[in-house]
Order: C-alpha cells, then sequence, then structure tokens
C-alpha cells in the first residue's frame, strides 16, 4: 500500500498485540507467565494494581478498571469480554456533579479478587469487594455484587449462587488430583 510516495506495512493485529502485551505486562503489579492479552482491543485502567495469575487469558474486548483498588487474578483464569469495577464514585456530595466528586473515602473502593481456576462469561459485571471463588463458572450476563464460594456457577442480577460444580467428596477428588 502506498501513502504519499511512502509505503505503509499493516502489521497484523496479534502481532501488534504480542508487542503493546509487553509493555502492559511489565506495568502490572504482577504478571505471571504464559498470560494472553489483547490490549489493542482491550480497556484496562490502573495497570498498576492489577495482578495476574499463570496461563491466564484476557481476550479481546475485556474492560477492568482498578485504578484505587487491586485486582487479583489467579491462575487459569478464563474471561468472556467485559468489565471489573473495584470502585464507586461519590454521590453523597452536596453541591458537586457525581463526575466532579474527585474525594474518594475507602468505603468507595474495595479489591476484587479472582482464585484460579474460574471461568466468567461474557458480558459479566464484578463489582468492588467482590471475591469469585476458586473453580467458579460465572453465568453470561452476571451482575456480581457478592462473593461466592469456591466450585459454585452462579448467575443473574444480581448473581446468586444456582448450583455448585462438585459435590463435596468430588471437590476433595478434584483438588487431590490437582495437587490443591
Amino acid at each position: 500500500m502506498r501513502f504519499g510516495g511512502a509505503k505503509l506495512t499493516l502489521v497484523p493485529s496479534y502481532l501488534y498485540d504480542k508487542i503493546l502485551a509487553y509493555f502492559y505486562k511489565g506495568s502490572m503489579r504482577h504478571c505471571g507467565k504464559n498470560v494472553y492479552l489483547r490490549p489493542s482491543s482491550s480497556d484496562f485502567k490502573g495497570l498498576w494494581n492489577l495482578s495476574v495469575g499463570d496461563y491466564t487469558s484476557i481476550p479481546k474486548g475485556s474492560i477492568f478498571y482498578c485504578t484505587e483498588a487491586p485486582l487479583i487474578i489467579g491462575k487459569k483464569v478464563i474471561f468472556g469480554p467485559r468489565p471489573i469495577i473495584t470502585g464507586n464514585h461519590r454521590i453523597d456530595v452536596v453541591g458537586k456533579y457525581i463526575m466532579d466528586s474527585n474525594d474518594k473515602l475507602p468505603e468507595n473502593d474495595a479489591a476484587v479478587v479472582i482464585e484460579d481456576d474460574v471461568w466468567t462469561g461474557a458480558n459479566v459485571t464484578i463489582l468492588k469487594g467482590v471475591t469469585i471463588g476458586r473453580g467458579s463458572v460465572v453465568a453470561a450476563g452476571a451482575v456480581v455484587t457478592k462473593s461466592c464460594p469456591p466450585y459454585s456457577i452462579i448467575g443473574g442480577v444480581p448473581a446468586k449462587v444456582l448450583k455448585m460444580r462438585f459435590t463435596p467428596a468430588e471437590i476433595v477428588e478434584h483438588e487431590r488430583i490437582l495437587n490443591i
């Protein structure tokens, strides 16, 4: 392709993502090995507060906001596209627009923790202060406002535990096999 007499070479998006991911990963609080990341088509706020465990997959279209509180993602986590938010805006300041109130209180932000081996479907929103227990599945479209136990399947708006993935005996066997 020629542009103003100069030849332009188009870089394939996967190659551009590989280069950009190198810098994103270096800006994170922690980034494990073999983390799959598509930064050119995703939106990350607060990389300095983002920790990602080994072999986690963050696909294109992901939105992670963790500017004032940490977002901790475990190992072997699979995401569908959409947001995780670790904070809220102040809505209680008289005489200021919501967007002009930058005086955050400690309770306006809280860490989000996604433990190992979690799968979140597409368009899942996980709000501040939530822990998604190890081995859980979050159904597409869920709005998670409360923490859930390990190996739960959660869904809905607001999300609730729909059922458990395994029986207690199966959990023991599963964790024994995986050396957890």
